[in-house]
């Protein structure tokens, strides 16, 4: 899409509205990005953003939770809640011409939510379940314990809690976490698809201009965890996850960090999954990853293998790491990783769902969005060489490395 489709407005509560229409779709679909996240959360209770955003879908306005379910049905409305941890999120897609009822109705989700005392206990039962699906799923809890270590208190906090946590959050400690923290300052909402601009804006600014805005809580930033970490489990396999530093979406190499990281693992041919899966067979799983914060990325790498050769598989990855800075890459590296991450974005294009998440998302980490031809313009303008020097500067020594299985690893001083 054009930058030129894209409109903005900036409501005098502090929510910014970003929209932009989609020739040739009936579909219209919204993300709505409230700052109130598992970083604004106690410690000692975790989970409770993650709680609140099942609680606030649970009857809203004058409809209880069977009727609130009932109208979106009646609208089409398929949709969403996530906590994460930074914003609780809602995104929703529908006809376009059922697209202002939608919104009424979330706005009554998001300012008005019933939380129903009764609802309580289900809801924390929903979330003590997914804290033990994540005990029967080592890979992931590895990569969450790697977040947890990597970055500092509270941005590598879960977002799911503890089961501790989750048990001792009461109904009054999600309200006031809701009257605190949902609020329209900082709030972001993006919609894409069959739309009019004018309207839309009106109808926005009648739901929501005259929700009040609310103080902007600060975060009291912590330490970080050890850098060397093992997490014993009696499991057949040992998980191996590793985070290094990497840049911000800001940043003028981000497009680099992102080459990188796809040609170490991000697609089946990549250097990892070759190296370490293909030609030795070490493991049944290897991958990497970006993931960045506003203030702060890594690149992310995880492996499941077996215990007697998870010693190897550790050794071999860093090796493939440092390697990368060693020799650089090829052009048909780049024009493979190029094509994935082109070929990835076009389909994303075309998914109202998915644009109204992109332009939610660049407005926050860019206070602007990015069109198609820019971001295809910045990955064109790669060239071996700038990427291999890249490559060549990334502090693979610091990074952060944990295990999870039955016994320890030598890790690397």
């Amino acid at each position: 899409m054009s930058k030129d489709l894209v409109q903005q407005h900036r409501f005098s509560n502090g929510l910014t509205l970003i929209a932009e229409p989609m020739p040739g779709v009936r579909s219209a679909a919204f993300s709505f990005l409230v700052p109130a996240g598992s970083v604004y959360e106690p410690a000692e209770l975790g989970g409770g953003a993650t709680m609140l955003a099942e609680w606030i879908m649970r009857g809203a306005g004058d409809l209880d939770s069977h009727e609130l379910i009932g109208a979106l049905d009646d609208l089409g409305v398929t949709h969403a809640e996530n906590a994460s941890a930074t914003h609780t999120s809602v995104s929703a897609a529908t006809l376009g011409e059922n697209l202002v009822p939608a919104l009424a109705l979330f706005a009554d989700v998001m300012r008005r939510p019933l939380l129903d005392e009764e609802e309580i206990e289900p809801i924390r039962a929903l979330a003590l379940q997914a804290l033990q699906s994540l005990e029967d799923d080592p890979g992931s809890k590895v990569v969450l314990e790697l977040r947890r270590r990597y970055f500092p208190d509270p941005w590598g906090r879960p977002s799911s809690g503890s089961p501790e946590s989750v048990s001792a959050v009461t109904a009054e400690d999600l309200r006031d976490f809701h009257r605190r923290l949902f609020r329209p300052n900082g709030a972001i909402l993006g919609v894409a698809g069959a739309i009019d601009w004018p309207a839309l804006r009106d109808a926005v600014h009648e739901l929501f201009g005259d929700w009040p805005e609310q103080a902007d809580p600060t975060i009291t930033l912590g330490a970080r965890g050890p850098t060397r970490d093992h997490l014993h489990k009696d499991t057949q396999q040992i998980q191996i996850a590793l985070a290094y530093p990497s840049v911000t979406i800001d940043h003028p190499q981000y497009y680099h960090a992102r080459a990188v990281t796809a040609i170490l693992g991000g697609y089946a041919s990549a250097r990892l999954f070759t190296e370490v899966r293909e030609k030795r067979g070490l493991c049944y799983s290897v991958y990497s990853s970006y993931e960045g914060l506003k203030h702060q990325a890594a690149v992310i790498c995880h492996a499941g293998t077996s215990t007697e050769r998870a010693q190897e598989t550790l050794d071999v990855t860093l090796a493939e790491l440092k390697r990368l800075g060693q020799t650089g890459v090829d052009a048909d590296e780049l024009d493979m990783m190029r094509a994935g991450l082109k070929s990835s974005l076009i389909m994303a294009q075309e998914s109202s769902m998915s644009r109204s998440a992109a332009l939610a998302v660049d407005w926050y980490f860019l206070g602007r969005v990015r069109s198609l031809e820019e971001i295809r313009g910045a990955l064109d303008a790669l060239t071996p060489e700038d990427v291999s020097a890249f490559a060549a500067v990334q502090p693979i020594d610091e990074a952060t490395i944990v295990t999870l299985g039955p016994k320890a690893l030598d890790m690397p001083s």
